[in-house]
């Protein structure tokens, strides 16, 4: 998170009318030296490694995938591969000119260091989501037929996270206040929801049949108005749990990763085609987004040299949302969101106006010892530092990041032990 500074024009720069005089235009910096520090390759190359082992391993061995499934992942993951590359090096490219128009902020929780004074270029959250959009177009070529039954829905999803990349970098250019905020995604999701056709039933657990008396329930329009209600929440989510360098793109990058991993297992578990093809295309969409978003990742962990503002928190979002929805797997996705729930619940009281809201509930930061101290602003950040004490911005981003990846596999715990019992 950043306060953001815009640069106001020089006024004396300006020529009179009857002025005839000359005056020699500025240089500008040339184009071949980027105005951010390069990528950090070895921590993106550990991260990496640690994922994509245990996942290839399920992909190739652990489950029989049929042929043509398979090889429609690998398709996907090999476009994804190099949407990576391409979002490294668009990146420094869009920083020039974002840093041209004043889109720039000060790291506060870096005040009063030389850190502090340095001109961090913000909304690059935009290349991620246009990267990732051509990405998901030209995966139908390779995919999607005419008349298939999910290039509706595909598009549908394709649309609502375009429209949220838009609505995004509208936020992060003009400013729009929070109240207003809550509201976008709903907005952006209204795409998927129009053209949704899928069934509109949930299963009701086992424990609760005899109550219920009813196995599968029939929501019918409430069944959307969830769906619509939950990509609110989990674009707003993943907006409001900021504040460190890296925090937004790295809780991303595990709840993606552990998504992939779902949807491995339920296609390598599952006899049932259209099962396996709601997950396979949850699988097309957040395979994009996990490679796009670890080449973020490398531009913006601590010390981060690139902000990817509001454009990119309500991509991920949606898109994290899109994949649930249209997944069919809402409540192992909201699982893998406890943190951000817990956020959402820490922050009711500020939001709802019960308890004043600062403009940045962020921690004190310390220049002298470069340590963070907790703040009574209903956050995470700030309840793991009234916790756990005082640490530095690296330190913390990481406690929060292993707090992520543990209630992920929590989820997994959970659903083996609750397999047959629950539904």
């Amino acid at each position: 998170m950043a306060a953001r500074k815009r640069a106001s024009k020089d006024s004396s720069a300006q020529t009179k009318p009857n002025d005839t005089t000359t005056r020699p235009k500025p240089q500008e910096p040339p184009l071949t030296e980027p105005p951010i520090a390069p990528p950090k390759s070895g921590v993106i190359l550990k991260l990496t490694l640690f994922f994509s082992v245990p996942y290839f391993y399920l992909i190739f061995y652990h489950y029989k995938i049929e042929h043509e499934l398979r090889k429609s992942i690998l398709i996907n993951a090999a476009l994804s591969l190099a949407g990576f590359f391409v979002t490294v090096k668009m990146i420094p490219v869009a920083s020039r000119y974002v840093l041209r128009r004043n889109l720039f902020g000060y790291d506060i929780n870096k005040k009063g260091t030389p850190q502090g004074t340095v001109k961090v270029p913000e909304s690059l959250g935009i290349v991620v989501g246009i990267v990732f959009l051509v990405l998901g177009i030209l995966f139908q070529y390779f995919n999607f037929t005419a008349d298939s039954n999910w290039l509706v829905e595909y598009n549908a999803a394709l649309a609502s996270i375009c429209f949220m990349v838009l609505l995004g970098f509208v936020d992060d250019v003009l400013d729009i206040p929070w109240r207003v905020k809550l509201l976008l995604p709903s907005f952006a999701a209204l795409p998927l929801l129009m053209a949704y056709a899928g069934h509109t039933t949930i299963i009701i657990p086992k424990p609760l049949i005899p109550y219920v008396g009813l196995e599968v329930l029939d929501l019918g329009w409430m069944y959307k108005l969830y769906m619509g209600l939950l990509a609110v929440f989990c674009t707003n989510s993943i907006n409001i749990h900021a504040g460190l360098n890296g925090l937004e793109v790295g809780q991303t990058v595990i709840i993606a990763s552990a998504i992939l991993i779902h949807n491995i297992m339920q296609i390598g578990a599952s006899a049932d085609s259209e099962y396996k093809m709601a997950h396979a295309f949850s699988l097309y969409l957040v395979q994009p987004l996990l490679a796009t978003s670890l080449a973020l990742f490398s531009y913006n962990w601590y010390p981060s040299s690139a902000f990817v503002g509001d454009t990119y928190t309500y991509f991920a979002g949606m898109t994290m949302a899109v994949a649930g929805i249209l997944g069919h797997f809402s409540e192992t996705l909201l699982i893998f969101f406890v943190p951000q729930v817990l956020n959402f619940l820490l922050s009711l009281p500020q939001l709802a106006g019960i308890v004043p809201c600062p403009r940045h509930r962020l921690p004190k930061f310390d220049p002298g010892t470069g340590l963070l101290t907790g703040t009574n602003d209903g956050t995470l950040v700030n309840l793991f530092l009234r916790r756990f004490g005082r640490m530095t911005e690296k330190s913390l981003c990481i406690y929060l990041l292993v707090f992520q990846a543990i209630a992920c596999c929590f989820c997994f715990v959970l659903r083996f032990f609750l397999a047959g019992w629950y539904k």
